[in-house]
């Protein structure tokens, strides 16, 4: 009996664990641009695509995709639940909710139709199953060659995005990179939609109690909502070779003397001989303008003009967020004494101004 206990305490953590990794693994797949429009994403699914037909009695049949950057950052999100060696993998964890719904006779059944949509989707037996075929003749060499819609995105996520493989490279090179690209859109996007689901019904199956995960694997960042980095911090300086400190919690020796208004570091150097701190703004960088000035400088059709933005170092068309980001910037050196382009006298000198220079 207790070696039965054991034995069940051990499947009940293995299935935990495989559960908790993909739960964070597929919130980040969650967070990606691409699942923003839950719609367009189902949409990339499936083969759509419009036909016209010519005078000439050829069709002209058209397919418009996201743009490879967007879809090789949502490859290279989900590619971890579509490898077996991975702990989020998804059949590991579909394997693990399994377990945990086998008296369930309705969730029972959901995995079942699941874990077979999964492997008919993502791991295709048959060309028939991979969904079509592309065939292409070289018409110089007599060479003629067919691959199917899952091997060919294998080519493009393997062999062109998160590794060069060069097997599935040479194997998918005779079709041409947009073809590799175009096989690889739908099972990107079908793979997302799978695991986004399988989240979702994580989630309820843990608001009803049939699960207990961890609040924490629910609850911890997983994706970037700012690029932006700022901290408040004391700042130390030694020469080279001076001891780090090793218990962050005490303060540095006296060795070390802390960045201040007062603090004379013109002796220090780096070990390549630089000055350790050189001027904030190089003469390349633009001006930052205040939040008051980039609205000032709205055009009388309410937009800015395109070498307005180029000024500020803005790129056309200007990314979502661009206003908050430049307030963002702006404020920032205001905070770090950094004279803005008109300054008003001031006795006070301000706090030191600086960046880090590592070289």
């Amino acid at each position: 009996m207790v070696v039965e206990n054991n034995r069940q305490a051990e499947v009940d953590a293995l299935s935990q664990r495989a559960l908790e990794a993909f739960v964070v693994r597929a919130r980040r797949v969650e967070e990606h641009s691409l699942a923003a429009d839950w719609d367009a994403l189902v949409a990339l699914t499936t083969m759509q695509m419009t036909m016209v037909q010519l005078d000439d009695g050829e069709t002209l049949i058209r397919q418009v995709f996201p743009d490879e950057e967007t879809v090789e950052s949502a490859a290279a999100r989900i590619r971890p639940i579509l490898l077996e060696g991975d702990s989020c993998f998804y059949q590991k964890a579909l394997k693990a909710l399994g377990y945990f719904c086998r008296e369930l006779p309705q969730d029972a059944a959901w995995i079942r139709a699941t874990r077979s949509e999964w492997r008919s989707r993502v791991s295709p037996a048959t060309p028939d199953e991979a969904g079509y075929w592309v065939a292409v003749s070289n018409t110089l060499t007599g060479q003629n060659y067919d691959l199917d819609r899952h091997k060919l995105a294998m080519a493009w996520i393997y062999g062109d995005v998160v590794h060069h493989d060069t097997t599935r490279r040479d194997e998918g090179n005779a079709f041409g990179l947009f073809e590799r690209f175009r096989g690889a859109v739908p099972l990107v996007a079908w793979a997302m939609v799978g695991a986004i689901e399988l989240l979702n019904y994580i989630r309820a199956l843990h608001a009803d109690g049939v699960l207990q995960l961890r609040q924490e694997v629910l609850d911890q960042p997983v994706a970037l909502k700012s690029t932006t980095w700022e901290h408040s911090a004391q700042l130390y300086f030694a020469p080279v070779g001076t001891q780090a400190p090793k218990d962050a919690s005490l303060p540095p020796s006296k060795d070390w003397i802390q960045l201040g208004r007062t603090a004379d570091l013109s002796g220090f150097r780096t070990e390549a001989g630089g000055q350790l701190l050189r001027p904030v703004r190089s003469t390349n960088m633009p001006e930052l303008p205040s939040p008051e000035e980039v609205e000032a400088a709205r055009t009388p059709a309410g937009g800015w003009k395109r070498d307005q933005l180029a000024a500020w170092g803005i790129p056309w068309p200007p990314p979502k967020g661009w206003k908050d980001e430049l307030a963002t910037r702006w404020k920032a050196e205001q905070r770090a004494g950094v004279e803005p382009t008109n300054p008003a006298p001031s006795p006070d000198p301000g706090p030191v101004q600086g960046t880090l220079d590592f070289d």
